[in-house]
């Protein structure tokens, strides 16, 4: 007997693995009934569903059709039979325990000689709630579930079939099925105000949205509540910024002090599975990864995100932010510090009012500007549940009761009407005066709609008449702001925004490859509307841009703000950023005289920003990311969306810090006084970023390296600059040449702005290295040739020749073109100064 008990222990046990909580659920109310169907039918889970003669006492109806179809290729037998209803027809349970039960409604179109049930419309109702409003197939050839969360409060639970009149009502099979009391708390965080949101326990919910993150799918049979998981990947915006991680189910572990959370939640599996963020294939991984969801936006939605730290190696290395439909939902959000332990679940439920629905819900984790960790953020499970509206319904806008959601919006409707025509009236008879009033000349004028409706009354967008003037833009020609394209000119140009066309990722938005005009390539810069850059940066780069033409700036094609778009259109520069060029990327090294040539030609640019235009104009962001370089490698200073125009009068624009770390001008962060000197501390960072291959910033490096601008001068003061600089630039550097080049970077950097250079004493420094370098280059050449011609025998095989170091030494170079370089030693510099390239920036 002892023995026979063990066994009925082991066997009634749940499989989890030991310390975490039990995942076993025994419903109370558990209907499960296959409509139409002669026999009981058995689901691959193991669930029994009644046949319609065992489910007869549930039934009031006056139509006895039943329809099956044997031999239909449906994943469950429960859809190969059906009840058609002509009539209204209920279903009504008597159920032991109130509470949250699953309400599940499968339907499939099975054909038949008695209605045609792809045309079947039909309404579903409980006592309470409008499940389904004028509900039909939509010609769907599939299987269709509709699933519900309903807190029956009555002994007696009914859900009611309504046909239209002339149509029919069908189901194939029906689920009641009681849910765990702490499935749904009263409790959420509301999205917009920011605030507790009570009373979630008063509605219905409709799942209509359920992913496993990372994971592939999950059936009924793997989650004891019968849900089903799917796969995140069809639903992610961009696929490319995003990648799948996962660990053993059982290394999840449950808090045991946390009865909230349990595997009646979410299966281990989804916790054992995540989205994170993917290699975009930038230096500073500031992007979000992102959902969108096609929902109703007539309806306020309760969105749970499931979390479970399965890619740390520690304790609170992983800070990350949340979104929802751009709004901040989670801040700064640490796991370990909420759970205590890696590898353990939490949820957040976040309600998103209907207000907040007009562009559909997007769900979005990026990283958080935090001192510490990685740039990294994950994302586990979705769960996305339509609430019940005012009326009680969930489908439409009518309760069962007929009542109309918002139905006191008529009256304001009417009177917002009223007023729209009172005011056309009133507009009418003020454009009839002023034809009277007009000028005795009017017709030897190009029109009169400069007098009757005059173009720049009120102080709209300097965009805002595109939409009825199409390309030829009133503003875009005279005031030479660039060319209108229209969205969809865009879309086909870069084929749909396709994701393969990325070429950039930056703060503002993604940066795409696209072909216009018949095979003039471009580069499409499309805002993200949750980028932290928006409308101001927007109307500022397109303004700076369109009164500047340089060589050495980047050129605005036009741009695109239709749609509540924010797209901006550039000449397309095929050699990318600097920084890509220095460290970071396989790429081949630039030589001396490459990286001499790209920082005059950035000096030069931002020397026509400040003198260029009669008040002058302050980059404000000057970085290695925002010199691009063309096929030919000539340098363009980018990216004006943070630009100011320089102070008539006075010394300084008093403005909000702005910029990337480590370029900042420490008296301007200090004062919040920015000057043109602001621009030459930045250049003088650059200038250091192209002489050491390392970037402005390393946090990973030993305290007094963080900082390139302080490491360097430290060495620089030492008289050993030599011995930081790129090795790959060892051999072939004049020593005049850099300790002129170094001057002019540690003049940039001086601590307070009158002790700085302009631009045009910094360019002046660079051409005056360049020309050593020139010359002791063409000095090596002169030797090696008189070398050449005193021994004239064979010459034997040559070898790369190295430093002390055994680190390769580039070749001399005596042209422009990209140099042929060994590879780069492993234990090198540069690469290790390559593997720190993600500090953020704006």
């Amino acid at each position: 007997m002892a023995i026979l008990l063990v066994i009925l222990l082991a066997f009634s046990s749940p499989i989890f693995s030991a310390g975490l909580p039990s995942s076993s659920f025994i419903p109370k109310d558990n209907f499960l009934i296959d409509c139409g169907a002669e026999n009981v039918a058995t689901l691959p889970d193991g669930r029994q569903f009644k046949s319609d003669p065992q489910a007869k006492s549930f039934l009031q109806a006056n139509d006895e059709y039943k329809v099956s179809a044997d031999g239909v290729n449906v994943p469950s037998p429960i859809y190969s039979n059906a009840r058609i209803f002509i009539q209204e027809a209920k279903y009504s349970f008597h159920l032991v325990q109130p509470g949250f039960h699953w309400v599940r409604l499968h339907f499939y179109p099975i054909k038949n000689n008695v209605f045609d049930l792809q045309k079947a419309t039909f309404s579903v109702n409980t006592d309470t709630y409008v499940l389904l409003h004028s509900f039909n197939v939509n010609n769907n050839e599939k299987p269709i579930l509709k699933e519900y969360l309903i807190n029956v409060t009555q002994p007696q639970f009914t859900i009611s079939f309504i046909p239209l009149k002339n149509s029919a009502a069908f189901i194939n099979a029906i689920e009641v099925v009681s849910a765990p009391d702490n499935l749904i708390f009263d409790n959420g965080a509301g999205l917009f105000p920011v605030a507790e949101f009570t009373g979630l326990t008063a509605y219905a919910f409709q799942p209509v949205f359920r992913l496993n993150n990372g994971g592939s799918l999950i059936t009924s049979s793997n989650d004891t509540l019968a849900r089903t998981w799917e796969s995140d990947e069809p639903f992610l915006t961009n696929k490319n910024l995003a990648k799948n991680v996962s660990v053993a189910t059982s290394a999840i572990k449950f808090p045991k002090d946390t009865p909230t959370i349990s595997p009646l939640i979410a299966p281990q599996t989804v916790y054992a599975s995540a989205t994170e963020m993917g290699d975009a294939g930038v230096n500073q991984p500031n992007f979000n990864v992102s959902w969108k969801f096609d929902v109703d936006t007539s309806f306020s939605y309760l969105v749970r995100l499931h979390f479970c730290d399965i890619v740390s190696k520690g304790l609170n290395e992983l800070y990350f932010n949340v979104y929802v439909n751009g709004k901040m939902a989670i801040p700064n959000l640490d796991l370990s510090a909420i759970t205590g332990a890696l590898s353990t679940p939490y949820y957040k439920d976040i309600v998103v009012n209907a207000t907040l629905m007009s562009q559909g819900l997007t769900v979005q984790v990026g990283p958080a500007k935090s001192d510490g960790g990685d740039a990294n953020a994950i994302l586990n499970g979705i769960e996305v549940l339509k609430i019940s509206n005012s009326v009680n319904s969930l489908d439409g806008e009518f309760g069962v009761d007929g009542r109309k959601a918002s139905g006191s919006n008529r009256g304001t409707v009417a009177a917002v009407g009223f007023a729209m025509m009172f005011g056309a009236f009133v507009g009418l008879g003020a454009m009839v005066i002023k034809w009277h009033k007009r000028p005795q000349d009017w017709q030897k004028r190009n029109s009169f709609s400069s007098w009757l409706l005059p173009l720049h009354a009120g102080d709209t967008s300097f965009m805002s008449s595109k939409n009825s003037m199409g390309k030829s833009n009133f503003y875009s020609s005279s005031m030479g702001l660039g060319r209108f394209f229209s969205f969809a000119e865009l879309q086909e140009a870069t084929k749909n925004f396709d994701s393969k066309n990325i070429i950039g990722v930056g703060g503002f938005g993604n940066v795409y490859l696209g072909v216009i005009d018949e095979g003039t390539q471009v580069a499409v810069k499309r805002g993200n509307p949750q980028s932290e850059q928006g409308i101001t940066e927007f109307q500022t780069e397109i303004q700076m841009l369109s009164k500047l033409r340089h060589r050495h700036l980047v050129s605005l094609i036009g741009y695109c703000d239709e749609n509540e778009e924010m797209i901006l259109v550039y000449e397309y520069m095929p050699n990318g950023h600097l920084r890509d060029h220095l460290y970071g990327k396989n790429m081949p090294s630039l030589s001396w005289k490459q990286r001499l040539d790209i920082c005059i030609g950035a000096a030069r640019g931002l020397h026509y920003l400040h003198t260029g235009t009669a008040q002058g104009i302050i980059h404000r962001d000057v970085k290695t990311t925002n010199i691009l370089l063309d096929e030919n490698f000539t340098a363009k200073v980018s990216d004006f969306g943070l630009s100011k125009d320089a102070p008539m009068g006075q010394g300084h624009v008093s403005t909000a810090v702005k910029g990337s770390f480590g370029y900042l001008d420490p008296e301007y962060f200090r004062r919040q006084q920015l000057t043109e000197k602001s621009d030459v501390y930045s250049f003088g960072v650059v200038l250091l970023e192209a002489l050491c291959a390392r970037p402005a910033i390393n946090p990973q490096l030993p305290r007094e390296q963080v900082n390139l601008a302080d490491w360097a001068m430290q060495w620089k003061r030492k008289g050993l600059l030599d011995k930081i600089i790129d090795p790959l630039l060892v051999g072939s550097i004049n020593p005049e040449s850099m300790k002129k080049f170094a001057e002019a970077a540690e003049k940039c950097l001086a601590d307070h702005g009158v002790d700085r250079p302009s631009m045009g004493d910094v360019l002046w420094n660079l051409e005056y290295a360049l020309q050593l370098q020139e010359a002791f280059t063409q000095g090596k050449v002169e030797d090696e040739t008189k070398s050449s011609a005193a021994v004239p025998t064979s010459p034997a095989p040559t070898t790369p020749s190295t430093t002390s170091d055994n680190h390769p030494v580039a070749p001399t170079e005596v042209n422009d073109g990209p140099p042929q370089v060994p590879a780069i030693d492993d234990h090198s510099g540069t690469a290790a100064f390559a593997q720190f390239g993600n500090i953020s920036g704006r």
